[in-house]
């Protein structure tokens, strides 16, 4: 497999410098030991900051560090202390963490802020750039550096680019008030794979982007000009074997000895998180508060071990947290507690792993209830450390871990007598039972391990690459385009069938803006004046626009999608017998739905009803054309009418109506040594069928197609009319 790159704000190792001596120790987050676990698996390199700033570091130290970083593989981001105020303090911490964590009211919109998020994204950049080769899988990491995969795309265009979100992404009507939502946007869709946990906050991004940029999506796939972004859910697991094996080791049970004999009997509820108000923490302790008050028969007998790690220390919100918890632990303990038993044992510190795991072990309960949290591993890592099916896990429903733990009493966090029951329920729950529940989760989590979660990113990574490249094989390159003018140049008999929405000029909905440009207008009309040339534009609108707008060329008209023929210089002409008696019935159906549509409406024309719906709020929209289909379809059943998706638009008419038929009278009329035809949408496949074998067929966009070749806007096809004018 190829290098890969796993860039990151954190390097899995942090680093001290005291005088003269520099020492190294692991850094705290489960991505960090995640990263840890996974770089036995591949060949790779990591990039990140090393938890040092730039101002404490003596300048013989920064080589240094950089030669001793790269025997493990590392590569560190030097950060001045104004550079992490403003990004990681601030922005990162002051703006995204709450308002992707649904805490709004906590969410501070600084510009200073965004200016720094965006010079240290730069920052790793330019590392990225410099240590990259080609072939090299890039694979960017969290909330921190949202804007890198575009900033490296810019530079290395054809780069394989992932990015994998460990947070949750919220949804439109949080993120919409991100001022710099755009900016955010565009650089994650930078990448070619975007990752999340959570099926939910994959939506939520698909949603995002086609509120604010409009971009549809099918089956997570997004088309922006010449690439396909894949959006897609990856549920992160752990070293599942390290924690299921970390019991037979010494020191941990050395550990859970010394732990049992201070505990007593007393059975334990355990809670370990850092300190965040996203945790839930406060309203886990109330909970038990109330626990002891409804259930008194539980007093001395349950303790409450309360471990929060120090976390974001020199942030207000955090130091106010800490002050709250420490009281509220006071008071619990000052109603509860009795001379020889503490109800609460508060622990304000990291834990290493022996004593992590002891208590994992010897805990009956594990009370993981964070308010908003991208996927949780302390849930996972106490199911899988537990493998003689001991202990219960209480877990919150907004924890994204909650969708694979089943099993686990879920709970809603905000609701203390839902806790306090799931609390006296895990306490009272037989032992077979709690061997039945987690050995269904352990036997999930032991297949889909850190390694595995991993392994799929990358094999997705690499899809998406293939995918991509199958669209590039029918991209108009150069050399393909330089073969047409030439066959072009040495026909004599030239047909150009050519649509007109989305092909020759720019699509939009209301009439009044997508009349023709002067410089389509001229390009049409040099074309036509070549006797070698007959110029076809064919559209779905109707007679008396298309009349209106290119009438004055020497050129042939297809209206209504083939429905009216207008030959050169000659009358309309209408190829259809079909009646339109349907349209009676269609009609108020379509109506009731633009009633209930904000922004919908509807077009008629001479053999077709057209329900646009490109100004409506995309989520209803697609609602609706669901709705609106399965009824049309239900009462055309046994009529010669079809139901057809389209840009943004609905359209009903008669399965007799399509272009390749109404094309047919121009392609036996003579034996043409040089033909081509362009489109942009469904409607234009059938003239692509249509076609003999050596046309040249171009659809515009790159979607599948019967077409020959794909280019990537109205602006390629006007390119190469000049370029073919100029011969």
């Amino acid at each position: 497999m190829s290098r890969v790159i796993f860039v990151a704000n954190r390097l899995p190792i942090s680093i001290t410098e005291w005088e003269e001596e520099i020492s190294f120790s692991a850094s705290p987050g489960g991505l960090a030991s995640s990263i840890t676990s996974l770089s036995k698996s591949y060949e790779y390199l990591c990039i990140g900051w090393p938890g040092i700033v730039s101002e404490k570091l003596k300048a013989k130290n920064k080589e240094k560090i950089i030669s001793s970083l790269a025997k493990h593989k590392y590569h560190p981001v030097f950060l001045t202390q104004g550079q992490l105020k403003n990004y990681y303090d601030g922005f990162c911490n002051k703006t995204l963490w709450p308002l992707f964590h649904y805490f709004p009211l906590y969410a501070e919109y600084e510009k200073n802020f965004w200016q720094g998020y965006k010079e240290v994204n730069q920052v790793f950049r330019d590392e990225v750039i410099k240590l990259s080769k080609p072939g090299d899988n890039i694979w960017v990491h969290d909330y921190q550096l949202m804007l890198l995969p575009q900033l490296i795309r810019e530079k290395r265009p054809d780069a394989s680019i992932g990015f994998f979100l460990h947070i949750p992404f919220p949804s439109f009507e949080l993120f919409r008030m991100l001022p710099w939502r755009q900016e955010i946007l565009s650089g994650l869709l930078g990448a070619d794979l975007i990752g999340f946990h959570t099926y939910d906050y994959a939506t939520h991004f698909l949603n995002s982007a086609s509120r604010i940029f409009g971009l549809e999506q099918h089956l997570g796939k997004i088309h922006i000009g010449s690439r396909l972004v894949q959006v897609d859910t990856f549920p992160m697991g752990i070293n599942y074997e390290k924690f299921s094996k970390a019991v037979e080791d010494k020191d941990v049970k050395d550990e859970i000895k010394k732990t049992r004999q201070k505990v007593g009997q007393s059975k334990i509820v355990l809670s370990i998180d850092r300190m965040d108000y996203t945790k839930g923490i406060i309203q886990r302790l109330e909970a038990f508060d109330l626990f002891l008050t409804r259930y008194p028969k539980y007093k001395g007998k349950v303790t409450l071990i309360l471990v929060t790690v120090p976390s974001r220390t020199g942030v207000e919100y955090y130091q106010q947290l800490r002050s709250n918890l420490e009281h509220l632990v006071g008071k619990v303990n000052g109603e509860h507690g009795m001379l020889e038993w503490m109800p609460v044992w508060y622990l304000y510190r990291s834990m290493p792993f022996d004593r992590l795991v002891a208590l994992y072990t010897i805990a009956d309960v594990a009370l993981v209830t964070p308010l908003r949290d991208g996927m949780n591993l302390i849930a996972k890592e106490f199911v899988a450390t537990n493998t003689d099916g001991n202990g219960v896990l209480i877990l919150s429903e907004m924890a994204g871990a909650a969708s694979e733990l089943g099993e686990a009493i879920i709970v809603n966090p905000n609701n203390r007598n839902e806790m306090v029951e799931a609390i006296k329920k895990a306490l009272e729950m037989p032992l077979e039972e709690q061997v039945e529940r987690n050995k269904a989760m352990q036997q999930r989590l032991s297949y889909y391990t850190v390694t595995k979660w991993a392994a799929d990113f990358l094999t997705s990574l690499s899809d998406i690459k293939k995918a991509q490249h199958q669209f590039l094989v029918t991209k108009l390159t150069s050399t393909a385009k330089q073969n047409l003018i030439t066959d072009f140049k040495q026909s004599s008999r030239r047909l150009f069938l050519l649509d007109y929405d989305g092909t020759l000029v720019q699509y939009y909905s209301k009439p009044q803006k997508a009349g023709p440009d002067a410089e389509i207008l001229d390009l049409l009309r040099a074309l036509s004046s070549n006797p070698k040339n007959d110029v076809i534009v064919i559209s779905g609108r109707d007679k008396d626009t298309l009349t209106k707008w290119l009438g004055s060329l020497d050129i042939a008209l297809i209206a209504e999608h083939g429905s009216w023929i207008r030959p050169h210089g000659h009358d309309w002409r209408c190829i259809v017998s079909s009646k339109t008696d349907w349209k009676d019935v269609i009609r108020p159906i379509l109506q009731t739905y633009t009633d209930r549509t904000p922004g919908a409406q509807i077009e008629e024309k001479n053999f077709s009803l057209v329900w646009h719906y490109r100004r409506s709020i995309p989520e209803l929209a697609h609602i609706r054309v669901q709705e609106l289909k399965d009824a049309i379809r239900n009462l055309t059943s046994n009529l010669d009418i079809g139901v057809f998706d389209g840009s943004k638009i609905l359209e009903i008419r008669s399965l007799r109506v399509n272009k390749g038929l109404s094309i047919e009278p121009w392609l036996k009329k003579e034996k043409w040594d040089f033909i081509l035809a362009a489109g942009d949408d469904y409607t234009d496949e059938d003239m692509f069928a249509a076609l003999p074998e050596k046309a040249y067929s171009i659809r515009v966009g790159f979607r599948a197609s019967k077409a020959k070749f794909n280019t990537e806007a109205v602006r390629d096809i006007r390119a190469l009319l000049k370029e073919m004018l100029k011969n």
